[in-house]
């Protein structure tokens, strides 16, 4: 707690100097930091305070033999160990890029149909678990599937700390179904991958224009109510390192080529990042690229099973995975580290 309040009286000076203005992401991006860490030492006081009154509570119940007060003193200690638990959680999450906010994409593998439809799942699965957690989310691109599905999105994840507590879904998910679109009811495997991308809002990145393309297109595709059908789509190419972004959710083209621009700009500091990597290094990025057939999790519907291949967490309740209940495998991964 020591470190996290010199480290928030650090944001508070810097949020104080009107220079820091001249730049507004810089500085929502200190404010959000500066906040998190505000409510990270006010729940360990918070939960420090409540440990130190049950402890009184519970000296005065053995010495008066209160049952009632007893049966109270219990509940209290169960709602306590449930916050010291999220507590734990959070303390894992001390990787560099941990604090970050996020870029969140889903991308289809080999398997047409079948791996389009299981990406459009795994969508579906995501943002309800983001809307069930109320953890704030926004859909900035939906690829459209050839027949069904989709082929991939992005999405943007906000807050602090988003990279940390979503970083477990990095990786390939496989689905093994009874297919719905085989006229013979025969058992496929289908692959998507979940990549995510660090938003570093303090970073700079040079980008000189001469090496973008941009390319403006007619929103459409399965993104429901997130996708605004207009003319406004923006696509950008940055040619030097073929990154390619896009964004079709905004209400104006303006507003989607900002938001490119700032997809364009975390994902090129990624790649220098990995680059510098590689150098230092050879097998560095290689580690962080995703390999078909290296599944993290495996969702199996007809035998009822999903299981995480690097913790061994499964259940049996592949309805509610599905339908966002993914808590326990990110805990599981988190605190398995």
């Amino acid at each position: 707690m020591d470190v996290k309040a010199e480290e928030l009286a650090v944001l508070e000076k810097q949020s104080s100097d009107p220079e820091l203005w001249n730049t507004p992401d810089k500085a929502q991006a200190t404010l959000k930091l500066a906040a998190t860490i505000r409510e990270q030492i006010a729940a360990w006081e918070s939960v420090s305070k409540q440990c130190d009154d049950l402890g009184e509570f519970y000296e005065l119940s053995k010495s008066e033999n209160d049952n009632e007060l007893s049966a109270g003193i219990e509940k209290d200690i169960a709602e306590l160990d449930t916050k010291v638990a999220e507590m734990e959680l959070r303390k894992m999450l001390n990787e560099p890029d941990d604090a970050a906010p996020a870029l969140f994409s889903i991308n289809s593998g080999a398997g047409g149909t079948e791996s389009q439809d299981w990406t459009q799942m795994l969508l579906r699965m995501y943002t309800m678990y983001f809307e069930n957690e109320k953890i704030p989310f926004k859909i900035l691109d939906v690829q459209e599937g050839d027949t069904a599905g989709i082929k991939g999105c992005t999405l943007e994840l906000p807050n602090p700390y988003s990279y940390g507590m979503l970083r477990s879904e990095i990786g390939v998910h496989r689905l093994v179904r009874i297919s719905p679109f085989d006229a013979n009811a025969r058992r496929h495997t289908s692959f998507a991958a979940v990549y995510m991308t660090p938003i570093y809002e303090n970073a700079e990145v040079e980008i000189n224009t001469a090496d973008l393309r941009v390319d403006t297109y007619r929103s459409s595709g399965s993104g429901g109510q997130y996708i605004n059908k207009t003319d406004s789509a923006v696509r950008i190419t940055h040619t030097p390192t073929g990154i390619v972004v896009s964004c079709q959710t905004e209400r104006s083209q303006i507003q989607n080529r900002e938001t490119a621009m700032k997809m364009l700009r975390a994902l090129l500091i990624q790649h220098y990042r990995e680059e510098e990597e590689a150098a230092r290094n050879e097998r560095a990025a290689e580690k962080r690229k995703i390999e078909w057939g290296s599944q993290i999790r495996s969702y199996v519907l007809d035998d009822r099973r999903v299981k995480d291949s690097r913790t061994n967490y499964e259940t049996s309740n592949t309805e509610a995975v599905l339908n966002g209940d993914i808590k326990p495998f990110i805990k599981a991964y988190l605190l398995s580290g």
